[in-house]
């Protein structure tokens, strides 16, 4: 029962990262220096067409209906998948760091991924589901981010510092629990990749709760996965992949 209350939480956390319910706790990313890239993860070539998706032309503070049309589509996953666009995204950190006066316990959200420092110019995000059996659905979500600047590389680098700072937090709450967080092997993608997994674990139950960071350019692609168990990410980096071909398929 536990384990499905969770499960269930997982989908619900998917949901407010792209509609700005709030920080939500889970999911991070790292480049692995020794996996194969596969061959579709760097398209090159014109750009495709693709069936046509319902692109919400309004939305909320830093919603882009240009760069939302360049999220991962149905026909670039497997059957079964859905996608929802989101027209409200909860903002990121901006300039500010949280220094080291600051208990990792309030980091989560930044430790997860869910939130990342630095000031993007515009973002998109959508929900990505696909039917797992009929007590459960596999939840992840994409989000795009453009910067100006280079935050897209600075970010990546926090990243990267907050969790060799905080690997292992004891859970805000009193139920006992914890979360972890490491940049782990990932595939190579774009011009820069990380991985970060992340697992949150209340009493004998552990779930994962993993991200994909690419950087192509100013632009962060990022997915996250959604509360599986562990040994559950199989479509993470298929996810990561048709992702990036998506968004380097149909800009200018």
């Amino acid at each position: 029962m536990l384990r499905m209350v969770l499960r269930r939480f997982g989908a619900a956390g998917a949901v407010c990262v792209v509609a700005a319910c709030g920080p939500s706790t889970a999911d991070p990313v790292d480049r692995s220096a020794g996996e194969a890239v596969p061959s579709t993860a760097e398209a090159t070539g014109t750009p495709t067409t693709r069936k046509p998706s319902a692109i919400p032309a309004t939305g909320g503070t830093g919603y882009s209906a240009s760069l939302s049309a360049r999220l991962v589509t149905t026909d670039a996953l497997p059957p079964r998948f859905t996608v929802d666009i989101a027209t409200a995204m909860a903002p990121d950190a901006g300039r500010q760091r949280p220094g080291p006066e600051v208990p990792c316990a309030d980091m989560i959200p930044l430790l997860s991924a869910k939130r990342l420092t630095g000031t993007p110019s515009a973002m998109a995000a959508a929900t990505v589901s696909s039917a797992e059996g009929p007590d459960y659905s596999w939840v992840a979500s994409e989000v795009l981010r453009t910067y100006a600047d280079d935050g897209a590389r600075g970010a990546m680098a926090d990243l990267r510092a907050f969790i060799a700072r905080c690997p292992a937090v004891a859970s805000p709450g009193r139920d006992g629990g914890s979360y972890r967080f490491a940049v782990v092997p990932g595939p190579r993608l774009g011009d820069e990749s990380m991985r970060v997994d992340s697992s949150t674990t209340s009493g004998s139950t552990t779930l994962e709760w993993d991200s994909i960071l690419v950087r192509t350019g100013t632009t962060l692609v990022t997915v996250h996965e959604q509360g599986n168990e562990p040994g559950g990410d199989d479509h993470l980096s298929r996810l990561a992949e048709a992702a990036l071909r998506s968004y380097q398929t149909t800009g200018p």
